[in-house]
């Protein structure tokens, strides 16, 4: 089974909620509810919405940036991208028991992180996407297969999940680089059936020792 995070947007078919809804109902145990250039409010009557649902199906959520909504909902945690709230100082105001994770796109992103204490890394964008302003340098595969050699050879241990403009295809070659899970937007809320594609993708059988060791729980109540 993949390890695969789904990150909300909202298309002409389907709000924010509605595309976490089906990700979960084709078996994804980890949203990250990402919604850019929306009032807070809005967020978080959205999150108020998609805890239960996340409750239900044993799923962790969490939320991109609002570290503060965060701590107030009492969700499992936070994704930081590389404008957002330092990862450190995100920590000093969630403590210990919420999940930090942070964008990469360099080697040095990676240290500086892991250094700071995140949980997991989002690096990418492995290629271009629309669903991202301001996009980092393009990736590919030898970009992941560069910065997790020099992460091996530097003994940083943090699991690693593949982002920007991954198709079905490409989960197998990502894989075989070494990183530990895929997340995914488009290539789900883009299908015919987005709950099949969100099963036929976590069900796929292209896997290594790494995505198997890879999980997070959500905090018990």
């Amino acid at each position: 089974m993949i390890s695969l995070q789904f990150i909300t947007h909202q298309t002409e078919r389907y709000s924010y909620l509605e595309s976490a809804r089906m990700a979960l109902e084709g078996g994804c145990k980890w949203i990250q509810l990402r919604m850019k250039d929306v009032p807070l409010e809005e967020v978080e009557t959205v999150a108020l919405q998609l805890k239960p649902l996340c409750k239900e199906h044993e799923a962790i959520l969490i939320l991109d940036d609002h570290v503060e909504l965060a701590k107030k909902l009492e969700v499992d945690g936070v994704h930081l991208g590389k404008k957002d709230m330092p990862i450190d100082q995100a920590r000093q105001i969630l403590g210990e028991a919420f999940i930090i994770g942070g964008t990469a796109n360099t080697f040095e992103d990676v240290v500086q992180h892991y250094r700071a204490g995140a949980d997991y890394l989002g690096i990418g964008p492995f290629r271009f996407t629309t669903t991202k302003k301001n996009l980092s340098p393009v990736l590919g595969l030898e970009g992941y297969s560069s910065i997790l050699s020099q992460m091996k050879e530097a003994n940083i241990e943090i699991p690693v999940v593949a982002i920007g403009g991954i198709t079905f295809e490409d989960i197998p070659a990502i894989l075989h680089t070494g990183v530990n899970g895929i997340a995914l937007s488009g290539a789900i809320l883009g299908a015919d059936n987005p709950v099949e594609e969100t099963r036929r993708i976590i069900d796929s059988p292209q896997r290594t020792q790494r995505t198997q060791s890879f999980s997070f729980f959500p905090k018990t109540e």
